[in-house]
């Protein structure tokens, strides 16, 4: 599954080198069998953003992309669709995809959902249904299903690595909510592709389906 979004990560335009960032021996070694490249970090990470936060703090580069280990499907143009408007406004910290929230999802803690204001800008994350819906007939265009990618400011990214987890990143076991605590605006950047997120068997067993169709090239 790790080369798999390896290689969909270095398809993307624009993507000037990937680097697997992990404390595991055994993912950096069925990284370099592949002929991929991968850092060991420390093991004490509390969450992804602090683990790439140390690669990070290493490289020089303006923009850093965090495409999480359980994405497989994560196509290489909602990458591009993600960095493109940090590269086109410098006064973006933080960007994030959003896709569209099924039917039955909002109810899925392993489904996390994304409100936005009338810019795009992430208002929360939560793994609650969220908004209240009042009337259930209420659009939900302002809703997204949250996507495991992220698109940092190299100075945001380290920055929000020195800071000790807040009550709401603890609370929903969501480390895009330190951002949120912290002031940082997240630019949530809504794509009609479709990813499959493994956080559950029942996730593995869905993706297992797919590559044997052939849906994992």
């Amino acid at each position: 599954m790790i080369e798999h979004v390896y290689r969909r990560a270095a398809a993307a335009r624009g993507v000037a080198g990937v680097v697997v960032a992990t404390d595991d021996a055994r993912i950096a070694q069925a990284v370099e069998a592949f002929g991929g490249a991968a850092v060991m970090t420390r093991a004490d990470h509390v969450s992804g953003t602090d683990r790439i936060a140390e690669v990070a703090a290493g490289l020089p580069c303006d923009l850093v992309v965090n495409v999480q280990g359980d994405e497989p499907l994560l196509a290489a143009e909602a990458i591009e669709e993600a960095v493109a408007p940090l590269a086109a406004d410098a006064g973006i910290p933080m960007g994030t995809l959003g896709g569209a929230l099924d039917e039955g999802d909002a109810a899925d803690p392993n489904v996390v959902k994304a409100v936005v204001d009338q810019q795009g800008f992430a208002l929360y994350f939560s793994r609650s249904p969220i908004p209240y819906r009042r009337d259930a007939s209420a659009p939900r265009q302002s809703v997204y299903r949250h996507i495991g990618l992220y698109v940092y400011r190299r100075e945001c990214l380290l920055h929000l690595a020195s800071l000790r987890p807040t009550p709401l990143e603890r609370a929903e076991s969501l480390e895009q909510l330190r951002a949120l605590e912290h002031g940082y605006r997240i630019r949530v950047v809504g794509t009609a592709h479709r990813s499959v997120s493994v956080d559950t068997p029942e996730d593995l067993e869905r993706v297992r389906r797919l590559a044997a169709g052939g849906r994992l090239t």
